[in-house]
């Protein structure tokens, strides 16, 4: 998998840590990756969200997960407002390492985490680039 960081507004750019995951996003929803023995955890922090209402698909090499509120969901007039309650899109990029018949998710405390479990013997090595 690669991960790059992403601007919503101009698309894709390359990211000094490369992570075997990319995505691509419509509004934010911020995500933590890590590696784990056996997997890949996304971590999406999305607090206030009802479990029912997130998506995730696979098509292809590619992960969305969405988030889509409820009909009906409660727009206050606010004072002051620092994150959204609302809809999000994040797609990422899975690569042969990902075994994707197996992707699990679960909703807690405001965090979804999503499990990428990794099949033996596909990772990619970590390859370094001297700068000069």
């Amino acid at each position: 998998m690669y991960y790059n960081q992403s601007c919503a507004a101009k698309g894709n750019y390359g990211g000094r840590h490369q992570h075997h995951l990319s995505d691509r996003s419509m509004q934010r929803a911020a995500v933590n990756i890590y590696r784990t023995e056996n997997s890949y955890e996304i971590l999406v922090f999305a607090p206030g969200r009802i479990k029912e209402h997130f998506l995730l698909d696979v098509k292809g090499n590619e992960l969305t997960v969405s988030y889509t509120p409820p009909e009906g969901f409660p727009r206050p007039e606010w004072i002051r407002r620092e994150y959204s309650r609302g809809g999000f899109v994040r797609t990422f990029t899975l690569d042969e390492s990902v075994d994707a018949a197996n992707i699990a998710a679960k909703y807690e405390e405001g965090v979804l985490q999503v499990t990428l479990p990794i099949i033996p013997g596909k990772e990619q090595p970590l390859r370094s680039i001297v700068v000069s």
